[in-house]
């Protein structure tokens, strides 16, 4: 099959992380098209609303305004011309509405004000489909977190033993990011704004063609679309396009977070944690991949990429600007659809994680009583003298390794600790501090 026959669309081939996800349908032409459609029949609306467009006029607009009567494919060839595709869309739907009510498609509008508006419903819709999977992905978490409250294992520092933790603590602070990460989503959300202004940002054609207030018509177009009426027009302060960029960033890198300890911790010679369904191999039966933690951990890596075009895009010249706000519309739909995509996999991931405790605790005997040096410092001080203890540590820990014997035993050995109860002091899992109390207070957070 040739390139020609093959007809195009991007089906998410090269991009396994958000193929087939909500978000994918969400961001794709057809969004797009259905959003620029009901940017388009909200004008009508709004201005019907304020008495400048008949009743009708608006009814006739909505019913034209169907996706179905649109060729996506033709629009975006002739989007070349103008340079964007609401110039061809308006063209069309004029067409569409007839005669009679045609005039009042588009009145007053600019392109990029139905641009600029299209895009922030398809974030909208978009966004609300990543807030529900972070959810998903937080209650995952939680579950962890109360379940392993008290699990030990080792916590590692510079990827090395440090002292032990616990893998509740561990899932509670994961969480705790993925809740931050919803936060400030949810406060981007609910912040995105409609763009209506005109040509040059003063709504002047709104008033020319009758509105006697016209700075009204941009919050009754913001109440038609559900989405936040500017203070200002935006045309060329980008403050909402860089909002975006910042919580989906952040976003990507939290759950990349998640993932590349996932993706650590479930290494062959660690084994502490395992997906709850791995992927194959095209080569190697016997291997059961990370893959979720794998396409979590890429789109983190994608995400800042992204994200840095469009704070780019804040240096727009003028009242409009030409190329900075044609810039932002291929990075921020990869933007939306990479984070949702990455979202609705750790859900997934955070829901069916499976912990193996036996493999936790078998490695906190690894350093052969080591990783409770810290505490054996601050408790043998007061017996034999904090440079004394620090003196005797520092040997036993060269021998601890030269002669394969563990801490615990050459301590043993020493004189003036007969008294000292060395089996409550070098065991691991009584020295993870505060780890229980500090998962209980994470996990108040709601």
């Amino acid at each position: 099959m040739t390139p020609a026959t093959y007809g195009g669309g991007d089906a998410g081939l090269l991009g396994p992380g958000w193929s087939g996800s909500a978000a994918a349908t969400a961001t794709s032409d057809g969004a797009y098209l259905r959003a620029l459609l009901d940017a388009e029949a909200a004008l009508t609306r709004a201005q019907a609303a304020l008495g400048l467009a008949p009743d009708a006029a608006a009814t006739a607009v909505g019913e034209a305004a169907d996706p179905g009567r649109f060729d996506v494919g033709a629009l975006a060839e002739r989007a070349r011309a103008g340079g964007n595709p609401v110039i061809p869309l308006v063209a069309d739907l004029t067409k569409a509405v007839g005669a009679e009510y045609g005039p009042y498609v588009h009145r007053g509008a600019t392109s990029q004000d139905i641009m600029d508006t299209a895009a922030m419903l398809v974030a909208a819709r978009t966004l609300d489909l990543v807030l529900a999977d972070l959810d998903r992905t937080a209650r995952g978490l939680a579950r962890l977190a109360a379940e392993h409250r008290d699990t030990p294992m080792p916590g590692r520092t510079l990827t090395q033993h440090a002292v032990p933790t616990t893998f509740g603590l561990k899932a509670a602070g994961w969480r705790s990011l993925v809740l931050d990460a919803r936060d400030r989503t949810a406060r981007v959300r609910a912040s995105l704004p409609v763009q209506l202004a005109g040509a040059a940002g003063t709504l002047a054609a709104f008033g020319a063609y009758g509105g006697t207030d016209p700075t009204a018509l941009p919050e009754a177009y913001a109440s038609e679309l559900g989405l936040a009426a500017p203070l200002l027009p935006w045309h060329a302060l980008r403050t909402p396009v860089a909002d975006l960029a910042g919580c989906l960033a952040f976003t990507a890198g939290a759950l990349g977070k998640v993932a590349v300890d996932v993706l650590t911790l479930s290494r062959t010679e660690i084994g502490e944690v395992a997906e709850g369904s791995g992927g194959g191999s095209s080569a190697m039966p016997h291997k059961a991949n990370p893959v979720r933690s794998t396409l979590v951990a890429a789109a983190a890596r994608r995400a800042p990429q992204l994200a840095a075009v469009l704070y780019g895009s804040l240096v727009a010249e003028d009242e409009r600007p030409a190329g900075a706000w044609h810039a932002e519309w291929e990075p921020l739909r990869d933007l939306l659809r990479t984070v949702g995509g990455a979202a609705r996999d750790a859900a997934e991931l955070a829901e069916g994680l499976r912990v193996h405790r036996e493999a936790m605790r078998r490695h906190l005997g690894l350093t052969g009583g080591l990783i409770v040096s810290e505490r054996l410092a601050a408790e043998l001080a007061p017996v034999l003298g904090r440079a004394r203890a620090k003196e005797l540590l520092t040997e036993l820990a060269r021998r601890t390794h030269s002669e394969h014997r563990t801490l615990g035993e050459l301590l043993a050995e020493e004189p003036g600790l007969k008294d000292v109860d060395l089996d409550d002091l070098t065991d691991p899992a009584r020295y993870t501090g505060s780890a229980g109390a500090l998962t209980d207070r994470a996990l108040e957070r709601r």
